[in-house]
């Protein structure tokens, strides 16, 4: 009986260097994805500033044509979008304001009636007052405070994390407008000259597709609000002005669903008020939304942005999926700058009548 030689049971060099790689790249890949995961925001912060950086950019390029500089062009126009924004803020915080008082006024009204509703319809015998006693004397008023006040606290919390992530935006993009020439050049002498070529027509065509993007959601935001102030006014909404701006900015710059979260504000205070006046406020908004989809859209997308419905509906819930709202928010331009991309560098062509002729008859033989 021979002895097995303990060379012959080794394991070969190879599985272990195999072995080896395989748990270091499993290390790796865990700790990229932990990094990746923590560095989610920040990702998130860069995307919105570069996209912001290029809707804005034409604008401060066309006041440099005209000799100002391009530091102070660019001042001038985040100071034109913080202006407009803390009006729009401050109308729509006035009508909120308003409204939560109006409705806490009314609310003891709306209690009764809805007691007595109830009670006349189902034969009940239900007693607010009661109810609200034994809410108060169970503790339930306490408990309901101590759970407002940490409410309130969290809701605090976040609200300081927002404005830092809005003041971090503001910041890159502003950098990245004003010294935007200049981080072009750096990137681009990295790179070959015919890569520099390429890379810079498709940061031009980003640039003017985003640029294309909001020129033609501000034009119909004007409009809407436009259309919508002197109707409000007539049929009796109350704040019509803010109502008409809510209206246009939210219509314009939500994806998909911001008709409907448009519409739904002005409609329910105007039917709070009269019923009777909101009937007419959701009539106007529904008639407007046709014009604008059949008559005012076509002929301004066509100059500025042209974006196939499926495409941009497509676009949005993948933008949803990857980056939640702001994903959202951010795939119209990014589909429209991709689609340009697709247009101009891969080459189409002519279908030929015959070949469709022929593949109707063979569809027909089968």
């Amino acid at each position: 009986m021979t002895e097995s030689n303990p060379d012959d049971r080794a394991v070969p060099p190879w599985i272990r260097r195999a072995m080896l790689w395989f748990f270091a790249g499993v290390i790796v890949w865990h700790y990229s994805t932990g990094i990746i995961s923590s560095l989610r925001s920040f990702f998130i912060v860069i995307t919105v500033s570069v996209f912001l950086s290029f809707a804005i950019e034409p604008t401060v390029n066309r006041l440099e044509k005209r000799g100002i500089r391009r530091g102070v062009g660019t001042w001038i126009v985040f100071a034109a979008i913080m202006v407009f924004t803390g009006l729009f803020i401050v109308a729509m915080a006035t009508v909120l304001a308003d409204q939560i008082t109006d409705f806490a006024n009314d609310a003891p009204a709306y209690i009764e009636d809805i007691e007595t509703w109830i009670n006349e319809t189902f034969d009940a015998q239900i007693d607010t007052d009661e109810i609200q006693q034994d809410f108060v004397d169970d503790g339930g008023l306490q408990d309901f405070a101590t759970n407002f006040a940490d409410d309130l606290l969290n809701w605090g919390t976040t609200i300081i994390g927002f404005l830092f992530q809005i003041f971090t935006i503001a910041l890159f993009t502003f950098y990245l407008v004003a010294e935007g020439p200049q981080l072009r050049r750096l990137i681009c002498s990295y790179l070959n000259p015919e890569r520099q070529r390429e890379v810079l027509d498709f940061w031009d065509l980003a640039i003017e597709k985003t640029g294309g993007y909001i020129a033609s959601r501000g034009i119909l935001a004007l409009l809407s609000a436009g259309f919508h102030w002197p109707a409000f006014v007539a049929i009796g909404v109350p704040f019509p002005l803010p109502m008409a701006l809510w209206m246009g900015a939210m219509s314009q710059f939500i994806p998909v669903i911001g008709t409907y979260i448009a519409g739904a504000l002005p409609v329910m205070i105007a039917t709070l008020h009269d019923p009777i006046t909101g009937l007419w406020t959701l009539g106007f908004v529904v008639v407007y939304q046709q014009i604008e989809n059949y008559l005012f859209a076509p002929r301004i997308t066509a100059q500025t942005m042209e974006i196939h419905v499926a495409v941009a509906f497509g676009a949005v819930i993948v933008g949803a999926a990857i980056l939640g709202p702001v994903g959202a928010l951010l795939a119209l331009p990014m589909a429209a700058t991709l689609q340009a991309f697709v247009s101009t560098y891969l080459k189409r062509h002519e279908v030929s009548e015959e070949v469709l002729a022929e593949s109707r008859l063979r569809r027909k033989r089968d």
